[in-house]
């Protein structure tokens, strides 16, 4: 099996990647979040790899990070989640997001994911649950954290994404009330 590539990159054509290594050049499909966080053409890079074989084809999947590759993995052991689907999960959400989503068994965020629909994603909530590793599990809540629940979904009601509403959230205080979190956000989002 191919577990890694080190190598430069050559091209980029979401979500391919040609890897050039040591004159032999790799395709590889790699989720969006990967995609994103690649240097520059002709620059070195190091993807972490999994190599899948079937009657029709062999294909490699890369990832920047490790617990994107676990997480792929976990998602293609799931009956119904091929590696096309778990790419696309990946490519609509970090690993964290994933994550949170298993843990508050938010089935409405992993629909918004395109190919995944209401029965796949309650089957990704059972089977993915207490899986995705001790690291990737959320802090007990905090009646803080229901503010900031709060303060999210509205942000997103906005129209801001969900990184540019966690971001927001980062730079708020602790005990923040909804109204003047919402406010503080908004105020820090038009800078």
């Amino acid at each position: 099996m191919i577990g890694r590539l080190s190598g430069v990159l050559v091209q980029k054509a979401p979500p391919l990647v040609l890897l050039d290594v040591h004159g032999v050049g790799y395709e590889v499909d790699v989720p969006m979040s990967t995609f994103y966080n690649l240097p520059a053409l002709g620059a070195p890079v190091v993807l972490l790899t999994h190599f899948v074989v079937r009657e029709d084809a062999q294909v490699l999947f890369g990832f920047l990070t490790e617990p994107e590759r676990a997480t792929f993995r976990q998602l293609v052991k799931i009956s119904g989640v091929g590696p096309r689907t778990a790419l696309s999960i990946l490519s609509g959400l970090s690993v964290d997001e994933l994550a949170q989503a298993v843990s508050r068994q938010d089935g409405a965020r992993l629909v918004k994911v395109p190919g995944i629909g209401k029965k796949t994603a309650e089957r990704l909530l059972l089977e993915l649950k207490g899986k995705l590793g001790p690291d990737l599990a959320l802090p007990a809540a905090t009646p803080a954290s229901d503010s900031q629940a709060d303060i999210t979904q509205a942000l997103q009601a906005l129209g801001y994404s969900e990184r540019e509403a966690a971001a927001a959230l980062k730079a708020l205080p602790a005990e923040v009330g909804v109204s003047e979190g919402i406010r503080l956000a908004l105020k820090s989002l038009n800078r």
